[in-house]
């Protein structure tokens, strides 16, 4: 876990910033194939946050319905994917960490939805890895 305090972030061009309370889990490395797709890249990395100790600041993301049961946020200029919330889990928010202002303090622990990870990816393969979920037991 992370020091607790405030931690806050924003995409690329400053339109949208957004303020975490309390101590940040450690991250989780996503390889399904709707974070690829939404990030434009090989792996998003994420952190999960109690809903009520996040908040935007400054600007409105845009809301994308990215399935039955999900919705993303991203800046409405420059793209960046903020945050993903899921009916399934209503009490929390996952955030991408390097949206943070200091995403080198918030490494990952473990790897999720490797069943969909790209071939060719290398990157932090001493950590625990799950073909989807992690198990509940598992969490940090």
């Amino acid at each position: 876990m992370s020091e607790e305090g405030v931690h806050e972030g924003g995409c690329l061009c400053g339109g949208v910033r957004y303020r975490i309370t309390g101590t940040i889990p450690p991250a989780v490395h996503c390889h399904c194939s709707m974070c690829r797709r939404s990030s434009g890249g090989t792996v998003v990395t994420w952190v999960e946050i109690p809903l009520n100790r996040f908040k935007f600041t400054h600007g409105e993301p845009k809301i994308y319905q990215s399935s039955g049961h999900a919705r993303r946020s991203f800046c409405p200029t420059c793209g960046t994917q903020i945050t993903f919330y899921s009916n399934n889990n209503p009490e929390s928010i996952d955030v991408t960490v390097v949206s943070l202002d200091r995403p080198e303090d918030h490494p990952p622990d473990r790897h999720i939805w490797t069943s969909a990870r790209i071939a060719w990816l290398h990157v932090d393969e001493h950590l625990p890895q799950y073909p989807e979920w992690t198990p509940p037991d598992h969490r940090s």
